[in-house]
């Protein structure tokens, strides 16, 4: 699989004070595996509830039940931990890029415009209030297909080794995320959803590295 991006400076590490506060809320306390005996009951409570908030794009057929916890909780297990700004932007390019190479999104939650890059809504209610996360305890990386994990592999070698600002600079230089943002002053704050068929056509178009 080849992946191409423009070419972007390095830009350093630090998560912005603005992604921290896109969101008001109390904070996201995480708990451990062995923090509790009801833990099973737990993960599927949670899960039930971040699935009745998620949309499912209409333009596209999903028959399989992976969410973007799933997906993140597979890069997490892949890569390591990492910032949550990182994780929101590894999570972005395994759907555009599966979308350019499977025809088919991997999850079914929508991508919004936030002021630092494209941003899944429910996995930022999961780790609101965290800079650093090394794993996703509602989600279940064996849901994914063989075909799946490749493509997340794939973005991992090829994205996995970049800070997280570089990665929210590089969404900026990438139509999806402008097009979408269109119209909203630089660092106000919106949702605006990034349609699955933008991030398809835009990344499908972009030319094989040399």
């Amino acid at each position: 699989m080849d992946l191409t991006t423009n070419s972007i400076s390095s830009a350093s590490d630090d998560e912005e004070l603005e992604y921290k506060k896109q969101e008001k809320a109390p904070v996201h306390t995480e708990i451990s595996k062995d923090s509790t005996s009801d833990l099973p009951d737990y993960v599927d409570m949670k899960r039930k509830n971040w699935f009745s908030e998620s949309n499912k794009h209409e333009e596209y057929e999903f028959d399989h039940a992976v969410s973007v916890f799933d997906v993140a909780a597979y890069i997490l297990k892949k890569n390591g931990p990492m910032t949550t700004m990182k994780l929101q932007k590894l999570v972005y390019y395994s759907q555009a890029w599966s979308l350019v190479w499977d025809e088919e999104p991997i999850f079914k939650e929508n991508i919004e415009a936030w002021a630092n890059g494209p941003v899944v809504k429910e996995l930022f209610n999961y780790h609101r209030g965290q800079y650093m996360i090394s794993s996703v305890l509602i989600g279940n990386s064996e849901l994914l297909n063989d075909k799946q994990k490749e493509t997340i592999d794939a973005v991992i070698d090829y994205y996995g080794d970049k800070p997280s600002q570089w990665l929210s600079d590089l969404t900026h230089m990438e139509d999806p995320w402008r097009l979408s943002r269109m119209g909203i002053p630089e660092m106000q704050r919106g949702n605006r959803i990034i349609g699955l068929d933008l991030l398809s056509e835009y990344y499908g178009s972009l030319p094989p590295e040399e």
